[in-house]
């Protein structure tokens, strides 16, 4: 059994609150509102949601949960220290991180009286940089001690769907613990370990921004079929046929499929179908925001790559790749291809080679989309690899023909190396001694 002191008895501090202590830990409830604590203190849940005011109560009679508005307290009697307070947004979109910093300052004056080590888990939503940049400055400077020598701030993010909350705290798509040191977050880990479900531990970086990716990914998700519906209905088809059927294929659509970072899409039907799309709607004037901003945020990928590479103020470029994915040799739409027109209309002098891809070969629309695109490819084609190799300053690979090691291994002495779908990590290779990865 572990002593624990939630900050914040809204939505997620009660409900972490209950199953905590339904779980046998002994909690403590610290929140400003008098109603709150009052409603802990005589074994009632602040908040209306499925089985938290039977947990609450049973807690409350086996002496498990108590609330208090004293921050120190609550600190001094526990170990560990959730933070689950509100982060509301302003009225530009920015977060208000005022509750999290008031929280913060008072636990980092509680710490002060306290001698043991002790927990600090920020369950609150916050993006990527803000426990580095916010919490854990304001807590050192509340209480005059260092994290990683007198406590330790992890980052525990929650899924918790209103009125499936109990069920989601109990079975969670995965549990994820962001820290700096995975032995010190020892005693978070154990507080998960009746899941079944995987638990991950990566930095607290990484963990603020899942949080992000799934909330991101859940809204796409809506918008997507409404969107699809209301074309559909403006088209006379049955949407729910339609998101039936879709749905029955999870091997791409509801899937892991296409849910990797990586470099722009092309080919020919993705683009051509979206453009069609898109067009259709506008017809029937009918507003597609969502599918509308595809193709555009595509050219985005485009533009970072070449921003990318001309960044490096480099014009010998040679691209391993030019098909719209490896394993074929369709060009038509292919995202390498416009990133060659872009870095031609830069000054880049661009050597070309793909193993797939061989103009004499290529036939039909094909042929064309080459032939209106870039007329002169076939002067920067080339059959031999080394011929790229020697001529490149910047080498971009977009292709898996060969390994990142294999490429690495073949780089000459100020000679770099792009991955499109790392563009923020070039590889420079330089002599042994002075090896470097920017």
């Amino acid at each position: 059994m572990k002593s624990i002191s939630i900050f914040g008895l809204g939505y997620v501090g009660a409900v972490t609150s209950a199953c905590l202590a339904s779980r046998g830990h002994r909690i403590i409830g610290v929140d400003p509102n008098a109603s709150k604590v009052e409603h802990i203190q005589a074994g009632m849940s602040p908040i209306v949601e499925a089985g938290v005011q039977e947990m609450i109560a049973a807690a409350k009679n086996a002496g498990l949960i108590s609330a208090t508005g004293d921050a120190t307290a609550a600190v001094m009697s526990s170990d560990i220290s959730f933070i689950s307070v509100g982060t509301p947004s302003q009225r530009n979109g920015k977060l208000d991180l005022s509750y999290v910093r008031k929280v913060c300052t008072d636990i980092g004056h509680s710490l002060r009286q306290k001698d043991s080590f002790h927990w600090i888990v920020l369950r609150s939503t916050v993006l990527p940089g803000t426990t580095e940049s916010v919490i854990t400055p304001a807590l050192e400077a509340a209480s005059g001690k260092k994290v990683g020598r007198d406590f330790l701030v992890c980052f525990n993010p929650e899924f918790l769907r209103e009125g499936t909350a109990v069920a989601d705290f109990f079975n969670p798509p995965f549990t994820v613990i962001g820290t700096d040191d995975p032995i010190l977050a020892a005693p978070i880990h154990e507080l998960y370990s009746f899941l079944s479900a995987q638990m991950w531990e990566t930095s607290i970086q990484a963990a603020e921004m899942i949080k992000y990716s799934c909330n991101a990914f859940h809204a796409l998700k809506v918008a997507f079929a409404n969107e699809m519906g209301s074309i559909s209905r403006a088209l006379g088809v049955d949407p729910k046929i339609v998101s039936d059927i879709f749905k029955s294929d999870t091997r791409l659509n509801i899937s892991t499929a296409y849910l990797s970072p990586g470099f722009a899409f092309g080919g020919s039907c993705l683009p051509k179908d979206l453009k069609a799309l898109t067009y259709r709607a506008r017809e029937l004037d009918l507003k597609l925001p969502l599918l509308e901003s595809i193709l555009p945020s595509n050219v985005e990928h485009i533009d970072r790559a070449a921003e990318a590479i001309l960044a490096l103020g480099m014009r010998m470029v040679g691209v391993l790749g030019l098909s719209f994915k490896p394993g074929t040799d369709d060009l038509r739409e292919s995202s390498i291809v416009h990133l060659v027109k872009r870095l031609i209309a830069e000054g880049c002098q661009v050597q070309i080679w793909d193993k797939n891809v061989s103009l004499g070969q290529l036939i039909g629309s094909n042929r064309q989309f080459i032939n209106d695109s870039i007329p002169h490819i076939g002067m920067l084609l080339r059959d031999d690899i080394q011929d790229v190799l020697a001529h490149a300053e910047v080498l971009v690979d977009a292709t898996n023909a060969l390994s990142r090691e294999r490429l690495i291994a073949q780089l000459r002495d100020g000679q770099y190396l792009i991955d499109l779908a790392n563009l923020d990590r070039p590889v420079l290779k330089r002599p042994p001694e002075l090896a470097v990865q920017l």
